[in-house]
């Protein structure tokens, strides 16, 4: 077991040190540019379209989502453990200046993840008499590359709904036994049937549940964060001089007593805010891919909404609670920090909260948790049926091959199944950066076509990619 650890481990880091941290911010960087910076220029205008449709109910037909449904299903996937244990291990091993980083990556990731949901709109297909897409479809039907697409789907099965939810079911089973000392077989129980009811309602009751419960848990914990905040008001001038201090010289940082580089501190950062927002890994366009919208480009601006608040807002939440509640200890090094890294935030609530802090804070863990596995499900759901083809019974059968691992993921060893997940979602968005890159003239033609429809006054799409079976 050790040695798998190790071969595991060794590929981890050439992928996430290295080949994704460069391809990820570049291709990021690239269409920033190509775009002309669509991040000052439409999530405004998108946010305000998608506020109009919550207010006046907009439905959706059978197989498909509303806009809003579709973002909420794709938050759900971004929006969980990484936001919340995985940032405060970031700003642990990289000190208070990877906050800085992850932001910055998240600036770029914007434009990514537009080009995804660009993609996903215009080269998905129709299953079952339902939208079906992603990268992999656009790899087949864009890229026309048979390979990479079956390559992907196989990866992002295993990475989503297999290693994935493993992960999920492990985090939440272990919480709430620490935190309320509760059975882990009889949680793990409720845990199948909960999941198993929401998963039979199909894409519309998936849809029905995010956009509920996504809003709210993450309402409550940004309200959380700014309660704990304004009780530590005076440490936040500090909090915020040392993340813009330690994005450029952590060794500054209480005498250099962190033990860290600022190699280290880039690297953690944007690691990070890539691994929280997953923007380029190839998740999220599932989502968007289903929306039923009047033009792809819009799809788009609203998966941008989708990084924002993943990063910039919850993300940003996490950071600010521990620094400004003292969670975060700038007289120890980072070599220390990192070993508490998971009691961090819980930690930064107790201050303020007292025993309720924890208790509120494992709750909100299996929330988000909850909603990740749903919003994973559909996602690898979505590679099942275009490996499947017409056998309908096989994408049928799959809801529970996933809740068997949803209730192996408590016993089995987490480290492993931690690494074995990094390891899938770094080889997911191999090949869907490849795809990007290469179809990145089908996205600039896409917003330009969109711009053009907005000075005639008639937002239409004319041409769509729709494989029936």
């Amino acid at each position: 077991m050790n040695e798998i650890m190790k071969i595991v481990e060794g590929i981890n880091g050439i992928l996430w040190n290295y080949i994704l941290l460069i391809l990820l911010i570049g291709v990021g960087v690239y269409l920033t540019i190509r775009l002309k910076f669509p991040q000052f220029s439409r999530v405004l205008p998108a946010l305000k379209g998608m506020l109009s449709d919550i207010k006046n109910k907009k439905q959706c037909e059978k197989g498909t989502m509303t806009p809003f449904q579709s973002l909420a299903t794709a938050i759900a996937a971004q929006v969980g453990t990484g936001n919340i244990v995985g940032v405060a291990t970031a700003i642990a091993s990289g000190g208070p200046g990877a906050a800085f980083w992850m932001i910055l990556s998240a600036f770029f990731g914007m434009s990514t993840i537009f080009g995804e949901a660009v993609l996903a709109q215009i080269y998905r297909e129709v299953k079952h008499g339902k939208l079906v897409g992603g990268p992999a479809y656009y790899i087949k039907n864009g890229l026309k590359s048979k390979f990479l697409s079956t390559f992907f789907a196989i990866v992002c099965i295993m990475a989503m709904g297999i290693i994935g939810i493993m992960v999920q079911s492990n985090s939440v089973v272990n919480s709430l036994h620490e935190s309320f000392h509760l059975n882990m077989t009889v949680i793990s129980v409720i845990l199948i049937v909960l999941v198993g009811a929401i998963l039979s309602g199909g894409m519309n009751r998936i849809g029905a549940f995010t956009e509920k419960v996504v809003p709210f848990m993450a309402l409550l914990y940004i309200v959380g964060a700014l309660i704990i905040v304004i009780s530590h008001i005076t440490a936040l001038p500090t909090a915020i001089k040392m993340i813009f201090i330690g994005a450029f010289e952590p060794k500054a940082i209480s005498g250099g007593v962190l033990g860290i580089g600022l190699k280290e501190t880039i690297r953690f950062g944007l690691a990070r805010g890539l691994f929280s927002n997953e923007a380029g890994m190839g998740s999220t366009p599932h989502s968007h891919a289903v929306a039923k919208t009047n033009h792809p480009a819009e799809q788009g601006f609203i998966a941008m909404i989708g990084v924002f608040i993943a990063t910039f807002i919850i993300c940003l939440s996490t950071v600010m609670i521990n620094l400004t509640s003292g969670s975060y200890d700038y007289s120890i090094s980072a070599a220390e920090m990192t070993k508490d890294a998971t009691l961090m935030t819980q930690i930064g609530f107790s201050t303020t909260f007292g025993k309720f802090g924890g208790g509120f804070l494992s709750i909100a863990l299996t929330f988000f948790s909850l909603t990740t596995i749903v919003g994973w499900y559909f996602f690898a759901l979505s590679n099942v049926k275009l490996l499947c083809g017409k056998k309908r019974i096989i994408s049928k059968s799959f809801k529970f091959i996933v809740l068997i691992f949803l209730g192996l993921g408590p016993i089995v060893e987490p480290d492993l199944i931690w690494l074995l997940a990094d390891m899938f979602m770094g080889l997911m968005a191999l090949p869907n950066i490849i795809a990007i890159i290469f179809l990145s003239n089908k996205i600039i033609y896409v917003l330009k076509d969109y711009d053009q429809c907005v000075k005639n006054g008639d937002i239409k799409w004319t041409y769509e990619y729709q494989k029936k079976e």
